[in-house]
C-alpha cells in the first residue's frame, strides 16, 4: 500500500487534475492498483471559505459573492473535467453541498457569529468537494476508484480549529474499512475528521498532509508521497533565495525542523506519526513527476555539508521577562509557561540567561497583546515591588534557523553564522541552540530576512561564492568603461575569485533604472533609457528598501550633491566606492565622520581613484600607516591631465588645442577649469595627507595658479576657452622660460612640515618628474623608513578606462574582504 497526497496547487484546475490523474494511473501499474489517495481543497478555495465565513459573521452581504465565485470554481472544473455521462450526478452532488454550506453562511450572517464549530464545517467543504470530483474523474482511467470521507475513520476530540487525533480509534478504523474495502483507489478529503461525538473538525492548515501521514501509519504503507508544486524540499525558501537547491535526502529530524521553521512544503506534523514506523516521505513535484525530489528517512546521505537548510519563521513577537527578583526563585519559569499554556499561547523560541535574571520567548505576533496581558497579571506582585520588570514586547521579528543532523560533529559553525550576519549589518535579537545541536536559531528583525537568508545561504551552500550587488550612479565616459569592464569580467570573476558581480541600478543626470535580478549588461543603455525620471532622494530610498547582502553603491560623477550621500549609505551598511574626490576633500569632520561609519557599520569606504585613477597610491599608503610607517614628505605631479597638457603643449600646438584635446580625450573633468584651476591637485594632496594621519584643510594648502584671473573668473566652458586664446601670449611665455631653463613644465603638488602646496613649476632634467611622459602620475613618499630614497608610484593617471578600472579594482577588494 501507498499513500500519495496532492496539494492544493497539484488540484488547482481542471489542467492540474488531468496530471494528477496520470501520476495516478502510473503508480497503479507500480503498485497493482492498490492505493490511497488524499487531496486538498482547490487552490484558494480554503481561503475563500474562510473569507466568506468571517464577511457573514460581520453581516456583511459580500458573502453571497464570494459563495457564487466558490460555486463556479468548482462547477467549471466538473465541466472541463467529467465526462459528459457523469456530469448530473457531479453537479446534483455539488448542488446538494452548496446548499448546506449556503445555509451555514446565511446562519452566520443572521446571527453575527461564527463559532469555531461552525467554522471547521465550512472549512470541510472545500477538501469535501475537491475529493468527490477528483474520485469520480478517476474512475475514468481506474474503475474500480471510490471516494471515502476522512470524517468516518480519522476520529480527534472537540478541540476545533486544531483537532487532536485520537490514534487508538482512528487506527482501528482505517484498518476495519480497508480489510472489508472493494476498490483498488481510495480518494480521501485531507484536513477534515470528526470528533467522537460525530462534529466535524479540522486538522490545522495543511492538515491534508497530516490525514495522509495518519492513512500511511495505520496501514504501515510502503511509503508516503507528498505531491506538490516544487521539486522537493530546498535549503532555503526558493522565493526568496535564487540559488536554492532541492535536497535529495535529509532525516525526519532534519525534516521536522525545516518544516517547523517555515519550509511550507510539508506541514510539521506530518512526519510524527510515520517516524516510529520508518515509513520513508517522498517529496514530489506534480509538475515535473521525473525530478527526483526529496526523500525523508532515518538516513541522510552526507555531501560533507553539515548544514542541511536555512529556514524562517515570520512575524515573530519576543518577550522578555526580567528582573532581579527571578535569580534564585524557583518556579519562576514554570509560573512564566503555565499562564501561555492556560492561554493557549504556542512558545516557538526559548532562551534564558545563566544569571535567570533573564527569560526571553519568541511567539507568534498575533499572541503578543494577550502574552503581556497574561504575563503582567501572574507577576502582578513582583511588578508592583519592583522585583521583576513589566515584560517587554517587541514585535514584527523573524526567526531564521541553521538545521543539520551532522551539526554536533562539527566546530565553528556558530561562529560562522554569526560571523556572516554581522558582517552584513544584521542585528540578532536573542539566540538559542538546543543540547542536540541540530538547529541554531537567532532572531533578527523582518526588514534583514531576505538579506540574512541570501547571506547564509551563500556562505554554507554556494561553494563560497559571494554576490556583490552594485548601485551605479554616472555612466559618462568612465561609467560607461566601468559597465563595460564588469560585463567582460563577470564569467571570469565567478569562477576564479568566486565573485558573482551584479548591477541593480544604474543613473544618470536624466534617468535611473533598477533590475531586482540585476540588469542585462548587453543591453544596459536601453534599460537605462526606458527607466523612470532621476530622483536622487527615490535612489537612495530603493537601494535601502532592497536591502541587498554586500551591497555597493558607486559613485562615477563629479556631482557635490552625490558626495553629500555617502553618510546615507554607509549607514545602512552599504559600501561606498567613488571617484568623485569632494567628499574625502570636503571638511575634515566629514571626511572623519564617513571614516567612523565605515567602522562602525562594516561598509567599506574606499576612493582608491580620486588620486591616480587607477594607480595603487592610497592603498599602498594605507598599507604604510597601518605597518607602522610614518610620512614626513610627499611630492607628486597628481594630474594626469594637466601632465598630458604641458607634455603636449609647445610652439606648434597652442594651449587652448591642447587643452580642447585633453578634454576630447576624457582625460579633463568635464569643466576643464577644475584641473587647470589646481582645485583638483589641491584635493588629491589634501586626501593623501589626511591618509597619511594628518589634519588639513583645502583652504591651508597654497594654490599657485598659472592661470590668468580673467581665465578664473569665467562661469562658463565656452567663455573659458576664448580667454585661453585671448591669453595666448601668457602661455607662450611660460614656455618659453621653460626653454631658457632647461627645464619641463610640470604641476607640482608638495607637503612637509604641515605645509602644503600645488602649482607650476620648472622641473629640471635630473629631476624624476622631468621624463614623466604622457598622462602619467608620480608620487614620491618619503617616511621613516624611505628617507634617503623615496618610495615611488608612477604610471598613467588619467583616462576614462583606467580610472575604470580603478574603480573595479575597488569593488573587488569589498569582494575579498
Amino acid at each position: 500500500m501507498n499513500v500519495l497526497k496532492f496539494g492544493g496547487t497539484s488540484v488547482a484546475n481542471d489542467q492540474n487534475i488531468k496530471k494528477v490523474i496520470e501520476i495516478i494511473s502510473k503508480k497503479a501499474k507500480e503498485n497493482n492498483n492498490n492505493l490511497a489517495i488524499v487531496v486538498s481543497a482547490f487552490s484558494g478555495i480554503t481561503d475563500l471559505l474562510l473569507l466568506a465565513s468571517n464577511t457573514a459573521a460581520t453581516k456583511e452581504e459580500q458573502y453571497k459573492i464570494l459563495l457564487q465565485q466558490i460555486q463556479n470554481k468548482h462547477y467549471e472544473v466538473v465541466e472541463n473535467l467529467i465526462e459528459e455521462n457523469k456530469k448530473e450526478e457531479v453537479n446534483n452532488l455539488l448542488k446538494a453541498e452548496f446548499t448546506q454550506l449556503q445555509t451555514l453562511l446565511d446562519g452566520c450572517f443572521l446571527l453575527g457569529e461564527l463559532t469555531p464549530k461552525t467554522l471547521d464545517r465550512i472549512l470541510s467543504f472545500g477538501e469535501l468537494l475537491s475529493s468527490q470530483i477528483i474520485a469520480v474523474a478517476l474512475q475514468t482511467a481506474i474503475p474500480k476508484t471510490e471516494f471515502k470521507d476522512s470524517r468516518e475513520v480519522l476520529k480527534t476530540n472537540a478541540i476545533f480549529g486544531k483537532a487532536t487525533v485520537d490514534f487508538k480509534i482512528t487506527n482501528e478504523l482505517i484498518n476495519a474499512f480497508f480489510q472489508k474495502k472493494q476498490a483498488t483507489i481510495l480518494v480521501f478529503p485531507g484536513f477534515i475528521a470528526s470528533s467522537t461525538n460525530g462534529n466535524t473538525t479540522t486538522l490545522g492548515r495543511g492538515g491534508s498532509d497530516y490525514t495522509a501521514a495518519i492513512l500511511a501509519a495505520a496501514l504501515q504503507a510502503s511509503t508516503l508521497e507528498i505531491w506538490t508544486d516544487v521539486n522537493g524540499m530546498y535549503t532555503a525558501n526558493p522565493k526568496i533565495v535564487k540559488q536554492a537547491q532541492p535536497i535529495a535526502t535529509i532525516t525526519y529530524q532534519e525534516a521536522m525542523e525545516l518544516s517547523h521553521f517555515g519550509a511550507k512544503v510539508l506541514y510539521p506534523p506530518t512526519i510524527q506519526p510515520v517516524l516510529d514506523l520508518n515509513i520513508p516521505i517522498w517529496i514530489k513535484n506534480t509538475f515535473e513527476p521525473d525530478a527526483l525530489g526529496t526523500l525523508i528517512s532515518n538516513q541522510s546521505k552526507s555531501n560533507g555539508n553539515p548544514i542541511k537548510g536555512i529556514s524562517h519563521i515570520e512575524s515573530i513577537a519576543l518577550i522578555t521577562l526580567e528582573g532581579s527578583g527571578m535569580i534564585g526563585v524557583t518556579g519562576s519559569s514554570k509560573r512564566l509557561f503555565e499562564t501561555l499554556s492556560n492561554h493557549n499561547i504556542n512558545v516557538i523560541f526559548i532562551t534564558q540567561a545563566s544569571s535567570e535574571h533573564s527569560i526571553c520567548i519568541g511567539i507568534q505576533n498575533q499572541d503578543a497583546e494577550l502574552a503581556k496581558q497574561a504575563i503582567d497579571a501572574t507577576f502582578e506582585i513582583e511588578i508592583a515591588q519592583h522585583k521583576i520588570n513589566a515584560c517587554i514586547v517587541e514585535e514584527d521579528l523573524c526567526i531564521v534557523a541553521l538545521i543539520g543532523e551532522n551539526m554536533k560533529n562539527h566546530q565553528g559553525l556558530s561562529g560562522k553564522m554569526f560571523s556572516t550576519l554581522g558582517k552584513n549589518n544584521v542585528n540578532i535579537r536573542a539566540i538559542a541552540q538546543g543540547a542536540s545541536e541540530r538547529n541554531i536559531s537567532v532572531v533578527i528583525e523582518k526588514k534583514d530576512v531576505r538579506k540574512a537568508l541570501n547571506t547564509l545561504h551563500e556562505r554554507f551552500f554556494e561553494d563560497n561564492t559571494k554576490q556583490l550587488n552594485l548601485f551605479v550612479m554616472g555612466v559618462g565616459n568612465v561609467g560607461e568603461k566601468f559597465i563595460d569592464q564588469v560585463y567582460q569580467q563577470k564569467k571570469f570573476l565567478k569562477e576564479n575569485l568566486k565573485l558573482n558581480v551584479r548591477v541593480i541600478a544604474l543613473s544618470n543626470s536624466r534617468k535611473m533604472f533598477f533590475d531586482s535580478e540585476g540588469i542585462p549588461l548587453k543591453e544596459w543603455k536601453t534599460c537605462l533609457n526606458q527607466g523612470e525620471d532621476a530622483n536622487m532622494k527615490l535612489f537612495i530610498e530603493k537601494v535601502k528598501a532592497f536591502n541587498y547582502r554586500n551591497s555597493i553603491f558607486v559613485d562615477i560623477t563629479a556631482n557635490s550633491e552625490v558626495a553629500t550621500i555617502y553618510d546615507q549609505f554607509l549607514k545602512e551598511n552599504i559600501a561606498v566606492v567613488t571617484c568623485n574626490k569632494i567628499a574625502a576633500a570636503s571638511e575634515y569632520e566629514n571626511y572623519k565622520n564617513l571614516k567612523k561609519l565605515s567602522r562602525k557599520y562594516n561598509a567599506p569606504f574606499l576612493f582608491e581613484t580620486n588620486v591616480g585613477a587607477g594607480l595603487p597610491i592610497i592603498d599602498t599608503l594605507k598599507h604604510l600607516i597601518v605597518s607602522g610607517d610614518k610620512v614626513h614628505k610627499i611630492q607628486a605631479v597628481l594630474s594626469g591631465s594637466l601632465n598630458f597638457i604641458f607634455n603636449n603643449f609647445s610652439e606648434t600646438y597652442s594651449f587652448h588645442d591642447v587643452v580642447k584635446e585633453a578634454g576630447v580625450q576624457g582625460f579633463t573633468e568635464p569643466d576643464p577649469k577644475i584641473d587647470l584651476s589646481g582645485i583638483d591637485v589641491a584635493r588629491k594632496i589634501l586626501i593623501l595627507i589626511r591618509e597619511s594621519g594628518y589634519e588639513m584643510e583645502i583652504e591651508d594648502i597654497q594654490n599657485n595658479s598659472f592661470l590668468p584671473e580673467e581665465c578664473m573668473n569665467t562661469t562658463t566652458n565656452e567663455a573659458f576657452f576664448e580667454s585661453l586664446v585671448k591669453h595666448n601670449s601668457h602661455f607662450e611665455n611660460l614656455l618659453a622660460q621653460a626653454k631658457e631653463k632647461n627645464s619641463r613644465l610640470k604641476f607640482v603638488a608638495s607637503f612637509e612640515k604641515g605645509k602644503a602646496s600645488v602649482g607650476l613649476e620648472f622641473i629640471p632634467s635630473d629631476s624624476p618628474f622631468y621624463n614623466l611622459e604622457g598622462k602619467d602620475n608620480i608620487v614620491q613618499f618619503y617616511t621613516d623608513r624611505y628617507v634617503d630614497q623615496p618610495l615611488l608610484i608612477k604610471g598613467a593617471g588619467a583616462g576614462a578606462a583606467v580610472t575604470a578600472s580603478g574603480i573595479f579594482a575597488d569593488v573587488i577588494r569589498i569582494g575579498n574582504f
